[in-house]
């Protein structure tokens, strides 16, 4: 199952991501996701892991605090495809 984890702290690290689900089983990925230009973090990201594990892991995770911030922990919507945009 893939989760999204918002509101993280610039300062996290994928490594720090990944410590803090590996508690609740094995994690196939973490990601966070970069500004293409500055390269910082934008504040949210991904982790992949089994189904059981990502369970307990949202319903542990959701709301709890991190360096000041109340994290949003939730199974990730897959991505909508976005329209080809009209050119003028």
């Amino acid at each position: 199952m893939n989760i999204y984890v918002g509101n993280l702290p610039f300062s996290v690290t994928e490594d720090a991501l990944r410590e803090m689900f590996e508690q609740y089983g094995e994690i196939q990925s973490a990601k966070l996701i970069t500004d293409r230009e500055t390269g910082r973090t934008r504040g949210f990201g991904f982790v992949e892991m089994d189904d059981a594990g990502a369970d307990a892991a949202i319903k542990s995770l959701n709301n709890t605090e991190m360096e000041g911030r109340k994290l949003k922990v939730n199974q990730s919507e897959p991505r909508k495809s976005s329209s080809p945009r009209q050119r003028w």
